[in-house]
């Protein structure tokens, strides 16, 4: 390969027509935004939103980008920051089970800030998601695991390159321009998994999106950035990680597609943690015969979810509170990882009954419980593909089921079937104007 891969990207997201993309990839382009907008108008009364938006409101410039929800408007930027937070707060967010990216979120905003801004079709907006999404994955492909290993949040660190992608291709940015707008995103990626589990993680999660419309904003000003801002010797992936694998980064670009892997999460939690809770389900004991459960699965699960449960942010990445949600309630919506299920005695004490152990043969993604019983039996589940996996995907049925239960939650119901139309009918809108007034 005789581009770098930061260039080899550019001209990809520059040069890619709509019709180049595959019709199957392009069907995921509307159902990730669909999934994206429940997740967010489903946390629009949430404190998390409802204080980035008091902090950023009187520093806004000109008001031309809906914040989701709100009744107002900001700037692009500051509209992007919030409405990513809100998009991935839950943790409810599609997912790139390979790399643990939740590609939407830091995209989605953005494409739709500059689309209001500037006046972009549907179909340009679709087209740039996709892009963004694509090229976020790809890099994050490149890193892994050693990046997320080391404690770089990769949602956020990828995402400020999606963003900058898709603000790339809607800016109508040269490849050449585009190649300097992710390496300027090299320059912004931040975000660490220490902080997961609180308000850091909103915090890395909107500069991904603010700081990728920068990026290409600088970019389309003339700004430039290395040619291998990305990959180089003293470039973004060494610094964040092990030595980049280049074919996955930009191998085969236009014809294998890392956007037809996302996958959508019935459970707002972890993705790694659906397995627990559906193996949970499935042991089909009640919690007060249960004396312990060992909970298995690779090095990443039990990185993630073998922690005290102290809040919602733990709650919603821990193995034991999983198990406890299988057995106590028999449910995982998103009252069961708020305070007031943190703080339940009965949930309580079944975490304090189950201890996380590595299995390192488990793949990505799935988890075995042995339960043993207070009568000394055992009953054992393993759970290797959990609804809403790349090997049983959510249909569109579940997708819309799904997003009009997080409408319910923040109180918009009665728009629902309303957004439906206008997301699904995006493609041949002229702008997107009808559904950012939905969305206000």
């Amino acid at each position: 390969m005789n581009a770098s891969v930061t260039e080899a990207l550019g001209r990809f997201v520059a040069e890619t027509p709509w019709e180049a993309i595959p019709e199957a990839v392009r069907r995921e382009a509307p159902r990730a935004l669909l999934n994206h907008l429940g997740c967010a108008l489903g946390v629009a009364q949430d404190d998390a939103v409802r204080s980035a938006l008091a902090v950023l409101r009187p520093w806004s410039g000109p008001a031309v980008a809906t914040v989701y929800g709100q009744g107002t408007r900001l700037d692009p930027m500051s509209a992007s920051f919030i409405n990513c937070v809100a998009g991935n707060l839950l943790d409810f967010d599609d997912t790139h089970l390979a790399t643990v990216i939740h590609p939407a979120a830091p995209v989605a905003p953005v494409a739709l800030a500059l689309a209001e801004a500037r006046e972009y079709s549907g179909r340009e907006v679709l087209q740039a998601l996709l892009l963004g999404m694509e090229v976020e994955c790809r890099i994050g492909l490149g890193v892994s695991p050693g990046h997320y290993d080391r404690g770089w949040h990769i949602t956020s660190t990828c995402g400020a390159f999606g963003a900058a992608a898709a603000a790339s291709r809607l800016l109508g940015l040269d490849a050449a321009r585009t190649a300097h707008a992710l390496g300027l995103a090299a320059s912004q990626s931040a975000g660490i998994v220490e902080n997961l589990p609180n308000s850091g993680k909103n915090a890395s999660m909107g500069h991904a999106a603010r700081a990728g419309l920068l990026s290409a904003l600088l970019a389309e000003a003339g700004w430039d950035a290395a040619p291998g801002a990305v990959e180089g010797r003293l470039g973004w992936a060494r610094a964040t990680g092990d030595a980049p694998d280049v074919a996955a980064m930009a191998g085969e670009l236009g014809t294998r597609w890392e956007v037809s892997r996302i996958t959508y999460k019935p459970y707002p939690a972890g993705i790694v943690f659906h397995a627990v809770i559906e193996a949970a389900l499935d042991l089909g004991v009640a919690a007060e015969e249960v004396a312990e459960v060992v909970a298995e699965g690779d090095a990443l699960l039990l990185a993630r979810g073998d922690r005290p449960v102290r809040s919602r942010g733990d709650a919603r990445v821990s193995i034991h509170h999983s198990v406890a949600l299988g057995l106590v309630r028999g449910r995982a919506g998103v009252a069961e990882f708020e305070p007031a299920a943190v703080d339940d005695p009965a949930l309580a004490a079944m975490r304090s009954r189950v201890q996380a152990r590595l299995d390192a043969s488990l793949p990505r993604g799935a988890a075995r419980l042995t339960a043993t019983l207070r009568d000394g039996t055992r009953r054992v589940a393993l759970v290797e593909h959990p609804t809403g996996s790349e090997a049983r995907p959510m249909s569109d049925a579940a997708l819309e089921a799904k997003f009009r239960d997080n409408l319910r939650l923040g109180g918009f119901e009665d728009r629902a079937d309303a957004l439906l139309a206008a997301v699904r009918g995006l493609e041949q809108a002229a702008g997107v104007g009808r559904l950012a007034a939905l969305l206000a």
